[in-house]
């Protein structure tokens, strides 16, 4: 470990011909509107008692993991292209990878929640208050949180174990973990069957429950008489569905697509969308679309408004 305090990691996370205004001005916005936005729905959620059910209690923790995952990611990015301190110690750089994991861990885990909610909401209407208690809801929530944190130490166990001694480049918005590794020659054997296991548990499962219940719920709607009604529903499940597969697709494109120059461009490009742009639109595709959430806000910010004038 005395070796390791010495390692310098190098983030390069775009090319020196990038105009520095130009990503500091966009991604300074994007992160601003994100925070403001989830922020305004967490606490909205938060202190309307009418909106404490299951669904909105997995809406709430969708904006607060979000805010938690542009976190860990864009102020430090920021502070990278603006300063162009590029290096980060061993600590920084395995703290923001452990953090990174948490909240990817916790947004798989809370869709496959949410995908889980719409359809007994919508295919068995009857039972779910039975089925999705508040105590259950709850549950399910420390269960994710739970499960985020052991899950996340569980991937970076791996890479404890490499032999740190020199400065490392990464080629990544971040301190990515996959960067890191392919920074030893042969990788980490250790490091890339846990990435396949991952896959398998926190992508092929989820999305795989996530499409089978979104299949179940659309013939649902095609039972709807209500044209209205159902082009209402069957609109928001397709979002839903657009969201999942951009999720998904770039995060195994991120981490299992093999490194080299050719693709650091197309890495950086697919890790904006996987890890600042799904973000951004969560809140505009899951809650803002609700017409409950959209009646809150405007009570909420009405109140807050009427308290300023006084």
């Amino acid at each position: 470990m005395d070796n390791r305090t010495c390692v310098e990691f190098l983030v390069v996370p775009f090319s020196t011909t990038t105009n520095k205004f130009v990503i500091v001005t966009v991604f300074s916005s994007i992160y601003s509107i994100g925070v403001l936005v989830n922020l305004l729905i967490f606490v909205v959620i938060c202190f309307d008692i009418r909106l404490h059910s299951p669904m909105y209690v997995f809406l709430c923790n969708l904006s607060f993991i979000d805010i938690c995952y542009t976190t860990v990611i864009i102020p430090k990015l920021l502070h990278i292209v603006h300063s162009g301190m590029k290096s980060l110690s061993f600590k920084q750089c395995f703290t923001q990878m452990y953090f990174h994991f948490t909240t990817v861990t916790a947004e798989v885990t809370l869709f496959f929640a949410m995908g889980y909610d719409r359809y007994i909401a919508i295919c068995h209407p009857l039972y779910y208050h039975q089925i999705l208690s508040k105590k259950i809801c709850i549950l399910i929530v420390v269960v994710i949180w739970v499960c985020a944190f052991l899950n996340s130490l569980f991937i970076i166990s791996p890479l404890l174990s490499l032999p740190f001694q020199e400065a490392i480049t990464v080629h990544h918005l971040f301190c990515h973990a996959v960067d890191v590794v392919n920074a030893f020659h042969g990788g980490s054997a250790k490091f890339t069957i846990v990435i396949y296991v991952e896959f398998v548990l926190f992508g092929v499962g989820p999305l795989s429950c996530n499409f089978l219940s979104y299949i179940k719920i659309i013939c649902v709607i095609l039972c709807i008489k209500s044209k209205e009604g159902k082009k209402k529903t069957f609109s928001t499940c397709l979002s839903h569905l657009i969201v999942l597969m951009i999720y998904y697709s770039t995060g195994c494109l991120v981490y299992l697509i093999p490194m080299s120059e050719h693709t650091v461009t197309l890495s950086q490009t697919l890790s904006v969308f996987y890890n600042i742009v799904v973000p951004m639109i969560n809140p505009l595709v899951y809650s803002l679309r609700n017409s409950e959430i959209k009646r809150a806000c405007r009570r909420f910010l009405k109140i807050k408004t009427n308290h300023t004038e006084e």
